[in-house]
């Protein structure tokens, strides 16, 4: 299957769903190019953006795993190339 470069966002609002992403997180690391998380401390909510590339399937399953996680909201938008 062929890979895809795309962006997950993840806003977590909840400190004990942290451990749960990040482990979630390592689980891809293999597939992970980047990823950058910033607090804002403002507005109670820690925002990631993780760049991956791999097949569609597991960038779904990823982002799936990652949507039933209690206070956690993730997007994916993937690459037209």
């Amino acid at each position: 299957m062929e890979n895809k470069l795309s962006i997950i966002g993840i806003f977590i609002q909840t400190h004990e769903a942290v451990v749960e992403v990040n482990n979630l997180l390592h689980q891809y690391s293999d597939k992970i190019v980047g990823r950058m998380g910033l607090p804002y401390r403002d507005r109670g909510v820690n925002v990631i953006s993780v760049i991956i590339d791999a097949p569609a399937d597991d960038i779904s399953a990823l982002a799936g795993k990652l949507g039933k996680i209690p206070g956690i909201s993730a997007k994916t938008m993937q690459s037209k190339f």
